[in-house]
């Protein structure tokens, strides 16, 4: 063993100890080069030691069903219409299932082919004959059914995780729990309510023509014409504050959704400086705007958002380069948080709180204290057991142990990892574990000096017989935390990270870094004797 070798790994882990205090540094003060923030990151925590906001969401997948029923029944509506298909009173009942009544056998039998061939989705559920004529119940298939809602479940998901990012906060945590639930954990929020609202917010953005052929006030005492529905929008008095409720008759159909925006920002109206959300289509949404406007010039084009009017202009004039707004007396916050949902799309159904929980900071601050209490008292009962043990054996493996705590917190920091109160635990499990590799060792060399062998020969005999049992021990305990982390949800997670990095820490500190002291005390030093 030459001094080269041994100098080669001293600078090795000196090396690897000063890039984990690089990343480690700015968790543990404030006052460094603002340069050095380029580069690194405090250690995020979680929700648990943060604060913050706990939210188990359920999707109502049967919606999105209905939604697909719904757009599947006008598809069939228009194909048989084109076909010249004699039928009447095509309706969805109640769920996810549509009615239709069918003239004759004729149409009956063309019915059938178009079912098979434009239609593979869908079942005929039952049928009934009644005086020549076939009703006929149809239903999304059961295949079909499940993929829509894995899809609404997935999207969901999606939309939410994306919204949440523009609303800026750091690592949140969004998964899915079971078929329809969405576990959703935001450390530091500081605005639950408008979390929540922007969150839980559906954002259908519909356009659809006012019917001003009709009477309103007949629509509203229950005569709503074929075709058509009521729907609300708000007024907002400028002196007062007071909402009025205001209804309007709407075409039913409708002409273009959300679906085709492209971009949607908060602007300022120069006129009378209040916020307003401007819109931006994409090429395909452009030509359908431009389309929809050129041919209902002079009628009322209402802007529907989740049910509700925003707005109802008339149309002055053919509006070509995708461009349109909403404007309804907004807040700066409320427009900011409007034109997030927009952009972030649509949710595929409406979503229900099943669980909502608030963590105070005050909560979270005294776990971190507590934490960090378990570890000081840990980690100074095992550097005393240690040294009155295994005498200046013992402080070579709380060196290591210092190390280990030094490379665990910093592989934190870099890797940008969420620290958890379940996190903390695994540390100081990773404690324990970190000199039990050394006590192997030391165990090791005690039986090679007491058979009489020397220094040199009594530490590589006991590293190398202790090392397939310390490798073992640790890959089976690794081996298990990745599955936790892959499989495991929130505290499980948490814990799995720490543990999975505090293994190859301690696998490092307690083999490579005390091997690298002790062989610069037995040939550098040329000692003649190991305290242990």
């Amino acid at each position: 063993m030459s001094d080269k070798n041994i100098r080669v790994r001293a600078i090795l882990t000196l090396v690897i100890v000063a890039v984990a205090l690089f990343f480690l540094i700015p968790s543990i003060t404030q006052k460094i080069p603002s340069a050095w923030n380029k580069y690194t990151e405090q250690i995020h925590l979680g929700l648990d030691l943060q604060g913050g906001m706990h939210l188990v969401l359920e999707v109502e997948t049967g919606k999105a069903v209905e939604s697909s029923m719904e757009r599947i029944s006008n598809e069939l509506k228009d194909t048989l219409m084109k076909k010249r298909v004699r039928f009447k009173h095509l309706d969805r009942e109640v769920g996810a299932i549509t009615s239709l009544e069918l003239s004759d056998k004729e149409a009956s039998e063309q019915f059938q082919k178009i079912l098979k061939n434009d239609f593979p989705n869908l079942d005929i559920k039952s049928s009934e004959i009644t005086d020549g004529k076939e009703k006929v119940y149809l239903k999304i298939k059961d295949k079909q059914v499940d993929a829509i809602e894995k899809f609404a479940l997935e999207q969901s998901l999606e939309t939410i995780r994306n919204r949440v990012d523009e609303f800026g906060v750091s690592e949140p945590e969004i998964i899915p729990q079971g078929k329809d639930r969405i576990l959703i954990q935001l450390p530091g929020i500081k605005d639950p309510k408008r979390a929540i609202s922007l969150i839980g917010k559906t954002a259908l953005l519909e356009f659809r023509l006012l019917d001003e052929s009709h009477s309103l006030d007949d629509a509203l005492r229950g005569n709503i014409p074929t075709g058509d529905m009521v729907a609300y929008g708000y007024k907002a008095d400028t002196d007062t504050g007071r909402r009025t409720k205001i209804p309007y008759l709407l075409e039913k159909k409708t002409l273009l959704t959300g679906d085709s925006l492209e971009d949607a920002r908060v602007t300022i109206s120069d006129r009378f400086g209040e916020p307003y959300v401007s819109l931006k289509f994409d090429s395909q949404g452009a030509r359908d705007f431009d389309r929809i406007t050129a041919a209902n010039v002079k009628r009322r084009l209402a802007i529907v958002l989740d049910g509700v009017v925003h707005s109802a202009p008339v149309i002055q004039e053919r509006i070509s380069g995708g461009n349109a707004q909403i404007t309804g007396n907004f807040t700066m916050e409320e427009a900011h948080d409007l034109a997030i949902v927009l952009r972030a799309g649509a949710l595929p159904a409406p979503v229900s709180i099943l669980e909502q929980r608030t963590v105070g900071p005050s909560l979270g601050q005294d776990s971190i204290d507590k934490g960090i209490l378990s570890i000081i008292v840990g980690s100074i009962l095992v550097i005393l057991f240690m040294v009155m043990y295994y005498n200046m054996s013992g402080i070579i493996a709380d060196i290591a142990l210092l190390l280990n705590i030094i490379l665990i917190l910093g592989a934190l920091a870099a890797f940008r990892a969420t620290l958890t109160l379940p996190g903390i635990a695994g540390i100081v499990l990773t404690i324990g574990m970190a000199v039990d590799a050394n006590v192997l060792i030391f165990e090791r060399i005690r039986e090679e000096l007491r058979l009489g062998k020397s220094p040199r020969a009594a530490i590589a005999g006991g590293y190398s017989k202790a090392l397939l049992t310390i490798v073992d021990s640790n890959v089976t305990t690794l081996i298990a935390a990745l599955v936790l982390f892959q499989f495991g949800t929130g505290p499980v997670k948490g814990f799995a990270v720490t543990l999975s990095i505090g293994i190859v820490c301690s696998m490092f500190t307690a083999i490579f870094v005390t091997r690298i002291i002790y062989d610069y005390f037995v040939w550098g030093r040329n000692i003649k004797r190991v305290s242990i």
